[in-house]
This record gives C-alpha cells, structure tokens and sequence, in this order.
C-alpha cells in the first residue's frame, strides 16, 4: 500500500450544477486511493444534481453527500461544511464546474508530507471553454519547487487569493479557526487566504498543475469573477479587499498587508477601470465614488507598492470628484500599458497626467527603462480587395521615445485561443512623421493566411539604443476602420473581417473564411439577435 493512501478529504460544493457536478467528483475519485473521501456539499440544488450524487455515492463509498436544507447564498458556508465533515489528516477544494488534473493531489502531498508543512500550493490554469486555451494563474510563484518558511518571506503570496490550488492539514485549520464567511459574501477566498497567511504556516510550492479552473463566458449563470456588471460585484471586492487588509495588519503582517492593498491595484482597480466606458453613467458615478472613498485610506506607501499604472490610475481617481479621462484610463490600465496622449507637463517641466490634474505626477516615465515604459501605438488596419494594409503611428513620450530612436517594428497576429500561434508576422520600418508627429509604419498583411477565429496584433518596437518594447496598439475608431466587411480571396473566394478593439482599446481581428465560414458567423448573429428580441 502507498504511505500516502487515504490522507485527503476533496471538498467539492455544487449548487444548481447538474451539468458539470458529476465530472468534477470523478475528477477527485481519479486522483486514486491516495483521496479518502470526497465530500460533496449540495447547497439545496433543485436541478437534478442530488440524485447525481446519491448516484456517484453508490458507485464509490468514498463520496459523502452533505445536503443543506437552505441555500446559503455564496461558495464560503458549504467549504465551512465539508471543513466540519473532513475526516482524513488533509483536504482541499473544488468546485463543481472545475476539475483536479491527474496527479494533483500526490504532487501536493508528496510536498507536504516532504517538508512537513501545512500548507502546499500549485500551479491553476484558467481554462477557457469551449476553445480550451489555458492561461496559467499567477506562473511566476510557481516556476520551481520552493519551501517558503514564513509567508512574509514572500508577500507576492498574497497575490494567489484562490483557495482550490492548496492542501491544508485539516488541524492547522481548525487549530486557528480558519474558515470562510459565511453567506453570500463574493470574493470569499480573498478572507480565507488572508486568515492562512495571517497564521504564518510554512507553505511548500510545487510546478505542478493542481487545479483546471473553468472558464465559461457564455454561462446563463457567470461565475463571481465575471459577473461584473453591476456595482454590487465592485463593493464586494473592495469588501473582501478590505477584511483581508485588516486580518494581515492585525497579525503583525504588515508587508503582506501592503501587498494585499498593492494587488488590489493592479488586478482589482486596472481590470474595473477598463471596463468603465462600458457601464453606464449610474454605474460609473458610483463606482467613482466608491473608490475615491476606499482609495482615501491608502498611504503614498501603499500606493508605492502597485505597479505604475496601478498606483497612477488610483492617484487620478483621487484627484478627480467625478469620472474622467475615462478612455486614458482604459488604455493605461491595459496590459501592458498604454499612455495615450496627450502629454501635459507641470510648471516645472515634470510630466503630469494633464492640464487640469498636475497633481498627479509621472516623473518615472523620465527614468523607467524603455522596455517597460507606457508607450502609446495607434492602428489602423484597411482591408482592401487589392491588398490589405496595416498603419501604425507611434507617439513621442515626454522625449524618451526619441532618445531612444525608434527604428523598426515586428507585427504579429496572435491567435487568441492559442497565443504561441502566429498567423502571420511582418516588419517595418518605424520613420518620422512631420506631419503627424511621432513615427509611422505601414506594412501589408495577408489576411487569406489566418485560419478562422480571433486574432490579437502584438507588436515589438525596437530602438537604436538596442533596448525594445512589447506591447499592442490603439484600436483606431473612424469611418471604415471597425466593423466587418467582406474581402475577395483568391484562396477562399471569400473573407469576413472584422477589425474591432477589445475592452482594453487594442486592436483585435475576427476572421471567417469561404461560404461556409460566413455563413456560419451570420447565422450565429441571427440567432443572438432573435434571442435576446
């Protein structure tokens, strides 16, 4: 018999989740005889999926059903439940509409049991369905096996707010009275990774991938993450933000606590500023208002923490009373970066936001190296039927652009579901524009080379001085620019293009080719549009 037989208790909670219940408890079963139990807390489904797991129960003794009688409204009061039932020395989470990859749970207790830690944590990748790319959650803590003694030894811990890529020893949790809160409460790993944190287990990292978290755009019913639509969804981060702040300081954490508030402006506040010219001016009003208020309470040493974008994005919402500038905002809060202009200075030459906000200052834009600097391209894509081209214009940034001497720029279209795919590259010469300003390029692009689907334009500006920038361009809004059209091809007889810009503001590219393909785009159009009439 293994050594390590029987030692994890797989916490699965499910609500109204007929669909995918039955592939999650079969995805904990598969990991072997080294899982106890898998405890699977139906939190009052009505869709079918109790009978599922009377039905799983049969199969396999090792699924405990847990019912609740009332739903509890959020993911925290059944982890709580299965926390209370866990019978085996260490247990770990999963939702219903993930799956634990083979292997998981040995590659964590192995390191657990190896450095005799309470706590090891793994690699997640967010899955996309139904294209099936996966984009790994936080990689860089995660590159190389490590045992971290004290988290405040690393704070970027806090960055990984999941609590499903873990196993816990199950004492350690109940010996510090760990759990989650209870009800409806969004965000709610944010506290319960705050309380591991705050009770400074040495934590063991493993390169493994533990946990498939699925991501399902076009869900009737959105996960928390992305039902952000409404401003209830802001309130709760801030919410969740907040307690985990005040657990981390109130444990004499005060680095980790900082790093919290630092994440918060570079996952939180960018991604909700991005979104903003999306909502309408209700929504908007109040989320300015929100954030001003929760953003009063950081210190220029909280601030320090976040990335540049992170830290100047907060700092012109606390300069401005009400919203503005919304569209800057959106280009700088992408990623990477993009400050478009245009470029005010101060009285004294520094560079600022803009003229009506001098207080907000940008003087690391005049010594942060090139490769990582805000610089800002616009893009203009003209699909033709004699050729289509690509025009790009670079802008100048307080001088350093032009220190640097912008020579040449690399062009790639990215396949989106993919993105080590490149459809087609090309090279151009970046030249200056008296009449514009800054630098232009043009370049032709073959359009007939991409295979059907969605593809991002990433760029690679490269200087004189041997330095270089990735990064992706402006989306350009004009008369012919955006929107599809169809183009002859000598290939396909036909393409559907849609050149459009993303949340962000960067230039992206839906293709369709032949008859068939677009066909199938006009049928999936009707359809949206007779569903939602």
């Amino acid at each position: 018999m293994h050594p390590h037989d029987a030692q994890v208790s797989v916490v699965v909670i499910g609500y109204d989740d007929a669909t995918h219940v039955t592939d999650a408890v079969r995805s904990a079963l598969a990991q072997g005889g080294i899982v106890r139990e898998v405890i699977a807390v139906d939190d009052c489904s009505t869709d079918g999926s109790p009978a599922l797991l009377d039905a799983l129960a049969a199969e396999d003794p090792r699924v405990k059903v847990v019912r609740r009688t009332t739903n509890s409204g959020g993911c925290g009061t059944p982890r709580n439940d299965g926390i209370d039932a866990a019978t085996a020395p260490y247990l770990m989470f999963l939702d219903s509409d993930d799956i634990l990859p083979p292997g998981a749970v040995d590659a964590l207790l192995m390191a657990a049991v190896a450095h005799a830690t309470p706590l090891a944590a793994g690699l997640c990748v967010r899955r996309e369905l139904p294209s099936g790319r996966e984009v790994p959650w936080q990689p860089e803590l995660y590159e190389r096996p490590a045992l971290v003694s004290r988290p405040s030894q690393r704070p970027r811990l806090v960055d990984d707010t999941l609590c499903v890529n873990k196993l816990y020893r199950t004492d350690f949790l109940r010996e510090h009275g760990i759990r989650f809160p209870e009800g409806r409460f969004p965000y709610e790993d944010f506290v319960f990774t705050a309380r591991v944190l705050a009770a400074g287990p040495s934590i063991a990292l493993v390169p493994d991938t533990v946990y498939v978290w699925h991501v399902r755009r076009s869900a009737q019913r959105l996960s928390i993450s992305l039902d952000r639509a409404a401003i209830d969804n802001w309130k709760a981060r801030m919410e969740a933000n907040r307690q985990a702040y005040e657990i981390l300081l109130g444990a004499g954490e005060k680095r980790l606590a900082r790093a919290a508030r630092a994440a918060f402006l570079d996952r939180g506040l960018r991604m909700y500023a991005r979104e903003l010219p999306l909502r309408d001016a209700e929504y908007r009003d109040e989320w300015w208002r929100l954030t001003r208020a929760y953003l009063s309470d950081f210190d220029a040493a909280d601030l320090a923490q976040a990335s540049v974008s992170g830290r100047v994005v907060a700092q012109v919402v606390l300069a401005a009373d009400q919203p503005r500038d919304l569209h800057r905002l959106k280009e700088l809060a992408a990623h990477p970066a993009r400050l478009a202009p245009p470029y005010a200075t101060a009285e004294d030459g520094a560079p600022v936001w803009s003229a009506d906000l001098p207080q907000v200052r940008l003087e690391h834009l005049l010594h942060r190296p090139m490769g990582h600097l805000p610089v800002a391209v616009d893009a203009e894509l003209h699909p033709r039927a004699r050729g289509t081209r690509l025009r790009l214009r670079l802008h100048e940034l307080y001088g350093r652009v032009e220190n640097a001497r912008p020579h040449r720029v690399d062009m790639a279209f990215v396949q989106r579901e993919d993105d080590s795919r490149v459809g087609l590259a090309a090279t151009a010469a970046l030249r200056p524009d008296a009449e514009l300003g800054g630098w232009t390029a043009e370049a032709p692009v073959g359009l007939a080379e991409l295979a059907d689907g969605t593809w991002d334009l990433k760029l690679t500006l490269r200087f004189d001085d041997g330095t270089s920038r990735e990064t992706t361009a402006h989306a350009v809004e004009g008369p012919g620019l955006l929107g599809r059209r169809m183009v002859p091809s000598v290939r396909h007889g036909v393409l559907l293009t849609q050149p459009y810009a993303t949340h962000s503001g960067a230039l992206a590219l839906r293709v369709a080719s032949g008859v068939r393909g677009v066909t199938a785009v006009v049928g999936r159009r009707l359809r949206r549009l007779l569903h939602w009439r």
